[in-house]
């Protein structure tokens, strides 16, 4: 009788075979496994790659000069809507979509359960803090209603327009005028970014910090705060796990980001700190007409007897710094692309002289030299066609040209969508410029006719043109906003032609706002005299099709 084989464990048996496999065949399986999920990927996702353990990030990177374009095309060919995730190590995954119904539904009809969330304020939280560009819940509503009742009064509106008015007549135009003199070149992003910069910092402080002077200095809080805003950014593109090391240790991008943050936190930590003791003192505002000064007074709406100031030190830092990104980068990247579009479109720039030509003449002192003119409130809201090429430049070229909500729970959008818990819903307003569903077979060309019909301005949908965003969190300087944009255009437009200078790459930056990555170099021409002499109602020039 034979004698039984003893039994083996399984554990001995897995054993047998892995000492028997070698490294190269397991590092080949891996590789067949990689290729095999991602073909399974590409062949059931509409949307652009997502590869095996990297997610979205490799088609990204590999597309990285033209991604806003990249991510446009496919959500075209996709009906509108796509799945989209980061690495495997990270939480971020979800949609990307343009279907106006379903951001509708996100941004007003069901607002509550859309946040701004976790990874949002993890992205940009270390240099906005708590301010509104990152808070959530009752203390964005608490920041919004403060900020509303400061800028919806008429001290803040005759302020700031005479604000604006002093920039452009004592240094902008100054400058400009400079350059012409010396024949040189202009890197116009960088001067109206100044422009901004020196208008936004006087309306939120009352202090000008100089970006404008004549020598064009490099102003410390400036330039700190521009690299904050950077760094900040890239980390979008950064899987979380490796950009939360760098920041623990202190190393890298991540090192340069907290130099610059402290730099940004210090600067406006001491305006704040000081401002409340001088309003203290003084015991009002008396003639201040910044913003800051108009918060600190504020109490608590909580407080019968008035004895608790509305807003923290800290709170008051954050809030100062969303409203300077909120007022500065936006406006300034929207006049750099509109002129930008005008060189390409002369016909425009023709409507739009015709259109000063107009207000020129309605003036009872009208003056010979135009170098005197300066442009009222009134007169501004009266160029129509003006803001449509503005609305139309903002159209195709946002200032924000994408924007992240949180799931608070599960959901399905009007689109037919499934939402989970803690998905991040991507909703991209350069791509719906350039969505035909939307905006029509000529959606990619610059046609300011569009916002017009019978003479008078179209309003859109929110949801359809979200360059001021939509529903709740609808931007409440958007008027200011558009003043501020019209006398610049209007004032330069009037005393010099703007020559895009030949052989330039003009693409968007990958970051925040929409930059021009190389800047845009121009010559100011100056107009001669007779260019803005007497003119007719019936010289405006509108197109027919705009009537």
């Amino acid at each position: 009788m034979k004698s039984r084989e003893p039994m083996i464990s399984i554990f001995e048996y897995w054993s047998v075979i892995l000492l028997n496999v070698r490294f190269s065949h397991f590092v080949l399986a891996l590789i067949l496994l990689f290729i095999v999920r991602a073909l399974t990927q590409r062949l059931t996702n509409k949307g652009p790659m997502i590869w095996p353990l990297m997610g979205v990030i490799p088609s990204v990177l590999l597309n990285i000069n033209d991604v806003f374009n990249y991510f446009a095309e496919y959500l075209n060919q996709c009906g509108g809507t796509f799945a989209i995730r980061a690495t495997c190590m990270d939480r971020f995954c979800g949609i990307m979509t343009v279907d106006t119904s379903s951001i509708e539904y996100i941004l007003k009809t069901n607002f509550v359960n859309y946040h701004k969330g976790e990874a949002f304020i993890d992205l940009f939280s270390d240099v906005f803090g708590n301010g509104f560009f990152v808070a959530d819940g009752e203390t964005w509503k608490d920041q919004r209603l403060a900020l509303t009742s400061v800028m919806h009064t008429f001290w803040f509106i005759e302020s700031s327009h005479s604000v604006i008015q002093d920039l452009v007549h004592q240094k902008l135009l100054k400058l400009i005028n400079k350059s012409v003199k010396l024949d040189k070149l202009t890197d116009l992003q960088d001067l109206l970014l100044r422009f901004t910069s020196d208008n936004i910092y006087i309306t939120t402080f009352g202090i000008d910090p100089g970006c404008l002077a004549i020598e064009l200095p490099d102003v410390p809080f400036v330039t700190a705060f521009e690299r904050a805003a950077d760094l900040s950014y890239y980390r979008v593109f950064t899987p979380t796990f490796i950009w939360k090391t760098l920041r623990f240790f202190s190393v890298g991008p991540e090192k340069k980001l907290k130099e610059a943050v402290r730099i940004v936190h210090k600067s406006v930590s001491e305006i704040v700190k000081n401002r409340r003791i001088d309003l203290h003192k003084s015991g009002s505002v008396n003639d201040r007409s910044d913003v800051l000064s108009r918060l600190v007074i504020m109490k608590d709406p909580e407080d019968k007897q008035n004895l608790n100031d509305r807003f923290s030190d800290d709170m008051l830092r954050d809030l100062c710094l969303s409203f300077i990104l909120a007022g500065r980068d936006t406006t300034s990247v929207a006049l750099a692309w509109f002129f930008w579009l005008i060189n390409k479109h002369p016909h425009v720039e023709n409507l739009i002289l015709n259109e000063i030509k107009v207000t020129i003449s309605h003036r009872k002192c009208d003056s010979k030299n135009i170098n005197e003119i300066v442009f009222t409130a009134d007169e501004l809201k009266k160029m129509v066609y003006l803001e449509a090429a503005l609305s139309e430049t903002l159209r195709l070229y946002p200032s924000v040209p994408h924007d992240i909500k949180e799931a608070r729970e599960d959901d399905v959008l009007p689109n037919g969508t499934a939402v989970k818990k803690k998905d991040l819903i991507v909703y991209s307003m350069y791509s719906i410029a350039r969505t035909e569903a939307i905006w029509g077979k000529d959606c990619r060309e610059f046609k300011p006719e569009r916002w017009i019909k019978n003479g008078k301005s179209v309003v859109e949908s929110q949801f359809k043109f979200l360059a001021f965003n939509g529903g709740p969190r609808l931007c409440v300087g958007k008027q200011f906003a558009y003043i501020q944009m019209k006398m610049v255009a209007a004032s330069i437009l009037l005393r010099y032609s703007v020559k895009v200078v030949e052989g330039q790459t003009v693409v968007p930056k990958v970051k925040t706002t929409l930059y021009m990555k190389n800047g845009l170099l121009v010559n100011f021409k100056p107009r001669l005299e007779h260019t803005f002499g007497s003119s007719t109602h019936k010289e405006s020039g509108f197109p027919q099709e705009a009537m």
